[in-house]
Protein backbone atom coordinates (compact mmCIF):
# COMPACT_ATOMS: atom_id res chain seq x y z
CA UNK A 1 0.00 0.00 0.00
CA UNK A 2 2.64 2.55 -1.40
CA UNK A 3 1.88 5.42 -3.74
CA UNK A 4 4.19 7.27 -5.26
CA UNK A 5 3.86 10.95 -5.74
CA UNK A 6 4.78 13.35 -8.35
CA UNK A 7 1.84 15.52 -9.61
CA UNK A 8 2.95 18.46 -8.93
CA UNK A 9 5.33 21.18 -6.77
CA UNK A 10 4.58 23.73 -4.24
CA UNK A 11 7.63 26.53 -4.22
CA UNK A 12 7.52 29.61 -2.30
CA UNK A 13 7.22 31.66 -5.34
CA UNK A 14 4.03 29.98 -6.69
CA UNK A 15 1.92 31.10 -3.65
CA UNK A 16 0.02 33.95 -2.36
CA UNK A 17 1.21 35.81 0.81
CA UNK A 18 -1.92 35.46 2.13
CA UNK A 19 -3.10 32.11 3.22
CA UNK A 20 -6.61 32.52 3.03
CA UNK A 21 -6.26 33.57 -0.45
CA UNK A 22 -3.81 30.61 -1.43
CA UNK A 23 -6.36 28.06 0.42
CA UNK A 24 -9.18 29.52 -1.62
CA UNK A 25 -6.78 29.14 -5.40
CA UNK A 26 -6.77 25.10 -3.63
CA UNK A 27 -9.97 25.20 -3.12
CA UNK A 28 -11.02 26.06 -6.63
CA UNK A 29 -8.71 23.56 -7.90
CA UNK A 30 -10.00 20.79 -6.00
CA UNK A 31 -13.53 21.60 -7.12
CA UNK A 32 -12.78 22.10 -11.00
CA UNK A 33 -10.83 18.25 -10.83
CA UNK A 34 -14.26 16.88 -9.66
CA UNK A 35 -13.33 15.72 -6.26
CA UNK A 36 -16.10 14.26 -4.78
CA UNK A 37 -16.80 17.06 -1.75
CA UNK A 38 -13.74 18.88 -1.93
CA UNK A 39 -15.31 20.75 0.76
CA UNK A 40 -15.21 18.05 3.25
CA UNK A 41 -12.97 18.99 6.38
CA UNK A 42 -11.83 16.93 8.95
CA UNK A 43 -12.18 18.97 12.39
CA UNK A 44 -9.87 17.81 15.37
CA UNK A 45 -10.85 19.35 18.95
CA UNK A 46 -10.48 18.60 22.66
CA UNK A 47 -12.26 18.41 25.29
CA UNK A 48 -11.44 19.73 28.70
CA UNK A 49 -9.32 16.54 30.29
CA UNK A 50 -7.58 17.11 26.90
CA UNK A 51 -8.93 14.07 25.29
CA UNK A 52 -8.87 14.49 21.15
CA UNK A 53 -11.17 13.89 18.84
CA UNK A 54 -12.09 14.34 15.33
CA UNK A 55 -14.99 13.97 12.52
CA UNK A 56 -15.51 14.82 9.19
CA UNK A 57 -17.49 17.94 8.70
CA UNK A 58 -18.41 20.27 5.52
CA UNK A 59 -16.77 23.67 5.15
CA UNK A 60 -20.03 26.03 4.69
CA UNK A 61 -18.15 29.41 4.08
CA UNK A 62 -14.98 31.06 3.90
CA UNK A 63 -14.07 34.44 4.16
CA UNK A 64 -11.26 36.83 5.56
CA UNK A 65 -12.32 36.13 8.86
CA UNK A 66 -12.30 31.96 9.09
CA UNK A 67 -13.92 28.95 7.98
CA UNK A 68 -17.51 28.21 8.64
CA UNK A 69 -19.27 25.18 9.39
CA UNK A 70 -22.46 24.15 11.36
CA UNK A 71 -23.42 21.92 13.74
CA UNK A 72 -25.91 20.63 16.72
CA UNK A 73 -24.95 22.45 19.45
CA UNK A 74 -25.37 19.43 21.79
CA UNK A 75 -22.89 17.41 19.93
CA UNK A 76 -19.41 16.30 21.08
CA UNK A 77 -17.82 18.41 18.96
CA UNK A 78 -20.03 21.14 20.52
CA UNK A 79 -19.18 20.70 24.36
CA UNK A 80 -15.62 20.10 23.55
CA UNK A 81 -15.22 23.72 21.38
CA UNK A 82 -17.43 25.33 24.19
CA UNK A 83 -14.62 23.60 26.61
CA UNK A 84 -12.09 24.34 24.64
CA UNK A 85 -12.18 26.25 21.53
CA UNK A 86 -8.64 25.45 20.03
CA UNK A 87 -8.93 23.27 17.10
CA UNK A 88 -7.42 22.13 14.22
CA UNK A 89 -8.42 21.25 9.95
CA UNK A 90 -7.35 18.74 7.42
CA UNK A 91 -8.40 19.29 3.93
CA UNK A 92 -7.57 15.83 2.94
CA UNK A 93 -7.46 15.91 -1.05
CA UNK A 94 -5.65 12.41 -1.76
CA UNK A 95 -6.06 12.32 -5.60
CA UNK A 96 -4.22 15.96 -6.32
CA UNK A 97 -1.80 14.51 -3.71
CA UNK A 98 -2.34 17.94 -1.43
CA UNK A 99 -3.35 18.20 1.95
CA UNK A 100 -4.06 21.81 3.77
CA UNK A 101 -4.07 21.50 7.60
CA UNK A 102 -5.33 24.64 9.93
CA UNK A 103 -5.16 25.78 13.47
CA UNK A 104 -6.99 28.16 15.18
CA UNK A 105 -10.10 28.90 17.29
CA UNK A 106 -13.91 28.53 17.54
CA UNK A 107 -16.37 30.89 18.16
CA UNK A 108 -19.89 30.84 17.68
CA UNK A 109 -21.67 32.33 14.69
CA UNK A 110 -24.49 35.16 15.82
CA UNK A 111 -28.12 33.91 15.18
CA UNK A 112 -28.96 36.18 12.16
CA UNK A 113 -26.17 34.06 10.07
CA UNK A 114 -27.13 30.43 11.30
CA UNK A 115 -31.07 31.64 10.35
CA UNK A 116 -29.62 32.38 7.34
CA UNK A 117 -28.08 29.43 6.37
CA UNK A 118 -30.42 26.98 7.92
CA UNK A 119 -33.32 28.74 5.57
CA UNK A 120 -30.66 27.68 3.04
CA UNK A 121 -30.58 23.92 3.56
CA UNK A 122 -32.67 21.34 1.30
CA UNK A 123 -35.78 20.27 3.54
CA UNK A 124 -34.44 16.53 4.12
CA UNK A 125 -31.73 18.18 6.20
CA UNK A 126 -33.72 20.96 8.16
CA UNK A 127 -36.29 17.66 9.05
CA UNK A 128 -33.24 15.79 10.01
CA UNK A 129 -31.35 18.35 12.35
CA UNK A 130 -34.89 18.78 14.35
CA UNK A 131 -35.02 14.44 14.51
CA UNK A 132 -31.45 13.94 15.46
CA UNK A 133 -30.20 14.60 19.01
CA UNK A 134 -26.78 14.24 17.35
CA UNK A 135 -24.37 11.90 19.31
CA UNK A 136 -27.03 10.89 21.71
CA UNK A 137 -27.79 6.68 21.69
CA UNK A 138 -31.06 5.20 20.66
CA UNK A 139 -32.42 1.91 20.26
CA UNK A 140 -32.73 1.66 16.55
CA UNK A 141 -32.65 2.99 13.29
CA UNK A 142 -36.46 2.73 13.22
CA UNK A 143 -37.06 5.17 16.39
CA UNK A 144 -34.74 7.65 14.14
CA UNK A 145 -36.99 7.00 11.26
CA UNK A 146 -40.54 8.01 13.35
CA UNK A 147 -38.57 10.74 15.24
CA UNK A 148 -37.85 11.83 11.32
CA UNK A 149 -41.53 11.33 10.34
CA UNK A 150 -42.82 12.81 13.35
CA UNK A 151 -41.22 15.79 12.33
CA UNK A 152 -42.60 15.61 8.66
CA UNK A 153 -46.05 15.81 10.12
CA UNK A 154 -45.06 18.84 12.02
CA UNK A 155 -44.12 20.32 8.90
CA UNK A 156 -46.05 19.38 5.78
CA UNK A 157 -44.52 20.08 2.53
CA UNK A 158 -44.74 23.71 1.68
CA UNK A 159 -44.54 25.26 5.60
CA UNK A 160 -41.34 27.19 6.87
CA UNK A 161 -39.25 25.05 8.95
CA UNK A 162 -37.96 26.98 12.01
CA UNK A 163 -33.90 26.35 12.78
CA UNK A 164 -33.82 24.48 16.09
CA UNK A 165 -32.77 25.94 18.98
CA UNK A 166 -30.02 23.40 19.53
CA UNK A 167 -28.88 24.05 16.41
CA UNK A 168 -25.94 26.93 15.43
CA UNK A 169 -22.60 27.37 13.58
CA UNK A 170 -18.69 28.39 14.70
CA UNK A 171 -16.28 30.42 12.51
CA UNK A 172 -13.09 29.29 12.86
CA UNK A 173 -10.11 32.20 12.89
CA UNK A 174 -7.30 30.93 11.46
CA UNK A 175 -3.82 31.28 13.45
CA UNK A 176 -2.02 28.68 11.52
CA UNK A 177 -1.69 26.94 8.18
CA UNK A 178 0.49 23.87 6.17
CA UNK A 179 0.13 23.57 2.60
CA UNK A 180 1.32 20.00 1.63
CA UNK A 181 2.25 18.38 -2.48
CA UNK A 182 3.69 15.27 -2.43
CA UNK A 183 6.91 14.44 -4.20
CA UNK A 184 8.78 11.50 -5.35
CA UNK A 185 11.23 10.28 -2.84
CA UNK A 186 8.74 11.40 -0.40
CA UNK A 187 10.67 14.77 -0.22
CA UNK A 188 7.61 16.40 0.36
CA UNK A 189 7.13 20.19 -0.34
CA UNK A 190 5.77 22.07 3.04
CA UNK A 191 4.75 25.47 3.12
CA UNK A 192 3.72 26.65 6.57
CA UNK A 193 2.14 30.10 7.47
CA UNK A 194 2.27 31.31 11.07
CA UNK A 195 1.78 34.43 12.75
CA UNK A 196 2.25 35.85 16.41
CA UNK A 197 -1.86 37.96 16.58
CA UNK A 198 -4.30 38.84 14.52
CA UNK A 199 -2.74 41.87 13.82
CA UNK A 200 0.63 40.45 12.48
CA UNK A 201 1.73 39.53 9.12
CA UNK A 202 1.59 35.96 7.71
CA UNK A 203 5.38 34.55 8.18
CA UNK A 204 6.01 32.05 5.46
CA UNK A 205 8.62 29.04 6.19
CA UNK A 206 9.16 25.43 4.57
CA UNK A 207 9.15 22.90 6.82
CA UNK A 208 11.51 19.50 6.31
CA UNK A 209 9.06 16.28 5.41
Amino acid sequence: MRQTYGLGELLESQVDPDPIVQFGSWLAQATEAGLAEPNAMVLATADADGKPSARTVLLKGLDTRGFVFFTNQQSRKADDLAANPYCALVFPWHAMERQVRVEGSATKLPQDEVDAYFASRPRGSQLGAWASQQSQPVDSREELDLQYASYERQWPEGTEISTPYFWGGYRIEPQAFEFWQGRTGRLHDRLAYRRTDATSKWELVRLQP
